[in-house]
């Protein structure tokens, strides 16, 4: 997966939008629902992205895969960093993703998933 196919991918989930909304963080992009966060990467690089995870599973998935480690500006018990060296497949890449978006609809108010499902 390279920065485009990530970035496509994030804005085809439905009422993703894209933002750089930290100041002091100017290359980092975030892509939200519903103004909730999903993910986020540092366009320069894309050596990484962040997901949410399930915290039940957070510490079985990084014993498993090397690539998946603590964030450095997310709770280490809810989010994950994402190396992208090459050692996870796009299939995995894109799965964790769809988690990470569907956690964030899942805490969604039932007024932010009615507005959600008329996108």
């Amino acid at each position: 997966m390279n920065i485009e196919e990530y970035r496509l991918y994030c804005l085809s989930k439905k009422g993703a939008t894209e933002s750089i909304p930290f100041s002091k963080l100017p290359n980092v992009l975030v892509f939200k629902v519903m103004g909730k966060m999903f993910t986020a990467t540092e366009i320069e690089t894309f050596d990484s992205f962040s997901i949410k995870c399930v915290p039940e599973t957070i510490e079985e998935l990084r014993a498993e895969y090397s690539a998946l480690k603590e964030p450095s500006y997310f709770s280490k018990n809810h989010w994950s960093s994402v190396e992208m060296d090459g050692t996870i497949s796009d299939d995995i890449l894109y799965k964790w993703l769809d988690i990470s978006y569907d956690l964030v609809v899942a805490k969604l108010t039932r007024k932010e998933r009615l507005e959600l499902d008329n996108f």
